[in-house]
């Protein structure tokens, strides 16, 4: 095997345009690759592939005092350092982590910084994707080639403004070649101990040496203050994307909504007319449901989100006009994702439209 000389460095080929640069000082090697830079450790005791490709594994192992972690091992790049994760069964929701919105009341400063996927959330358990809810995405198996035993977390991404066709694809059973106009786009290794860092590192260097054919890792960058986010929002949102994803320095993977994780997007308001009452089912037997509302052009659609218990007891009478906020317009022109704010009673009211056709977001 080679080595590095005191003082020298050495470039390999990365994952993206740029190599990476591998370097000796003083006897403190060095590597600018992901899975080196965010290591849980000492700098004299981090290690990585492309250090043990160039000095071997037995150098490595007697310069930090101690065999590689499993996932910095050649022989053992196909799988993570991993703890048992529950399992995950059809039909029961699978165990992942769930995000918070921001509010504003927390300083961002430093925490990894994403893009929102406008696609549908996929829960890899090591044999098939799952949904949020625990039903089976029916993938082929020319998609899931080469990804791993164990848990990923992501995102079945089919491009921005593409949310619909998404779902189209995702929801059919028949396994068809409109496949490959998605990507699993990889957020999280769920299986993992380990702080984030660890977990994405881990990600990018899995999809980098097995390459998964329509797998990818979801870059992250650290937000530098109030003012980069919104920036980066509303670069984001301009490019037709749904927002971004902010998460804890060396937070842990949670089940569950966890404060580690936010939401950062912009909704628009807009004022609708309560044309009809939704009954409602579950613990809101008896009292309202939804709202049946009318824009004024006549799209029709159901809010049901953002209403208190006491407002489903006494709902907005009919004819009433509500604000309500949503997440962006649907290629139908249905407010997707709408939300009560409560009733305008300055607006002045106006009357259904004829005919108009029912939609739902």
């Amino acid at each position: 095997m080679a080595d590095i000389p005191n003082g020298g460095q050495v470039e390999v080929k990365g994952s993206g345009a740029k190599p990476y640069i591998l370097k000796n000082t003083g006897g403190v090697y060095s590597c600018s690759c992901p899975a080196w830079r965010n290591q849980s450790t000492t700098i004299e005791r981090r290690t990585c592939k492309h250090l043990r490709k160039i000095r071997g594994d037995e150098a490595e192992d007697a310069r930090i005092g101690a065999p590689a972690p499993a996932t910095n091992r050649t022989a053992n790049r196909a799988t993570a350092s991993k703890r048992a994760a529950p399992a995950a069964t059809e039909g029961k929701a699978p165990p992942v982590l769930l995000a918070h919105s921001w509010q504003n009341d927390t300083d961002l400063t430093g925490w990894w910084m994403s893009e929102k996927l406008d696609g549908v959330r996929a829960y890899w358990d090591g044999t098939r994707f799952l949904s949020r809810q625990g039903n089976p995405f029916y993938a082929p198996d020319w998609f899931t080639e080469k990804l791993p035993d164990s848990p990923l977390d992501g995102e079945l991404f089919g491009g921005r403004k593409k949310f619909q066709r998404t779902v189209s694809v995702v929801r059919r059973q028949d396994m068809s070649d409109d496949w490959k106009e998605l990507a699993f786009v990889i957020f999280d290794a769920p299986s993992m101990d380990a702080p984030f860092e660890e977990r994405i590192a881990h990600v990018e260097q899995y999809v980098e040496d097995v390459a998964p054919p329509y797998a990818e890792w979801l870059s992250h960058q650290p937000c530098q203050g109030v003012k980069h986010l919104r920036e980066e929002l509303a670069r984001v949102e301009g490019l037709g994307g749904e927002g971004l994803m902010l998460r804890q320095p060396g937070s842990r993977y949670e089940v569950g909504r966890s404060y580690t994780l936010l939401k950062v997007k912009s909704f628009h308001d807009d004022e609708a007319r309560v044309i009809g009452h939704q009954a409602g089912a579950g613990r809101h037997k008896g009292r309202l449901g939804a709202l049946e509302v009318e824009l004024r052009n006549g799209t029709r659609f159901s809010v049901g989100t953002g209403l208190s218990d006491a407002e489903r007891g006494n709902p907005p009478p009919l004819g009433s006009i509500i604000t309500f906020r949503y997440q962006e317009l649907s290629n139908d022109g249905v407010p997707r994702f709408p939300s009560y704010v409560g009733v305008r009673i300055d607006a002045a009211p106006w009357e259904p439209t004829p005919g108009g056709k029912r939609k739902r977001a």
